[in-house]
């Protein structure tokens, strides 16, 4: 009888001691587990700070890119405008006009004068002499209509070789004289400045020139000073 006492006491001990065991061990799983939360807790808490710092940084950077290309495009419309406002109060300029009258060669050599005399003529020189090359250009004075157009000086006589006049209205001609060739026909009407032909040595001529005249008729005989009359038109020599 005894015996049996002293093993159920032994039982219960036991198990009150395995027991206590068991719970100390729940204690110990619990308090791990709460360290490990609370550590958790505090990575994902420095995680959310790190990203919202971050972010908040490139906000900056981008308001502060922003600001810096809205001020440049200011500056680039200040800059705009007041270009427009500085053409605006410059006067425009007017279109250049374009010269009535021309010489009838370009870099020539002034010779023979208007009204000269000498054993050349039959009397005074009728026309303005312009030395130049053979060969050269020749452009009407001033638009018109081509009257006479040839050689034996377009009806003038031999002594002008190949000549060319034009007819300018209001009573103004001028003919062009001594030419190696003529490009240009009667009844065709030219523009100021239009080539016509190419200097020559034909007929009466002692060297390579263009024998010029304004005339107030079409036919020898009616010529005026070439030289004062395009003066009078602007043209300088």
């Amino acid at each position: 009888m005894s015996q049996r006492v002293t093993s159920r006491s032994f039982l219960a001990s036991h198990l009150r001691t395995r027991a206590a065991v068991l719970a100390a061990g729940m204690g110990v799983t619990a308090v791990v587990g709460a360290g490990i939360a609370a550590a958790a807790d505090t990575t994902a808490a420095h995680s959310t700070s790190t990203t919202a710092k971050a972010v908040q940084t490139q906000a900056d950077v981008q308001a502060k890119a922003a600001k810096t290309q809205a001020a440049e495009a200011q500056k680039t419309t200040e800059v705009k405008k007041a270009t427009e406002v500085k053409k605006a109060a410059k006067p425009a300029q007017p279109a250049k006009k374009k010269a009535a009258w021309v010489d009838p060669v370009k870099k020539y050599t002034v010779s023979a004068t208007y009204a000269q005399a000498g054993g050349m003529w039959q009397s005074a020189h009728s026309g303005q002499d312009f030395a130049v090359p053979n060969g050269t250009t020749v452009m009407a004075t001033h638009g018109g209509t081509v009257v006479k157009a040839g050689g034996n000086g377009a009806g003038d006589g031999p002594a002008y070789g190949n000549a060319v006049v034009i007819n300018h209205g209001n009573g103004t001609y001028s003919q062009y004289a001594h030419l190696s060739q003529v490009n240009v026909q009667p009844g065709q009407v030219v523009k100021t400045g239009q080539k016509i032909a190419l200097s020559g040595n034909t007929g009466n001529s002692s060297g390579p020139h263009l024998h010029f005249e304004i005339r107030t008729g079409a036919h020898y005989g009616s010529a005026i000073d070439p030289v004062k009359f395009l003066r009078g038109k602007g043209v300088n020599f």
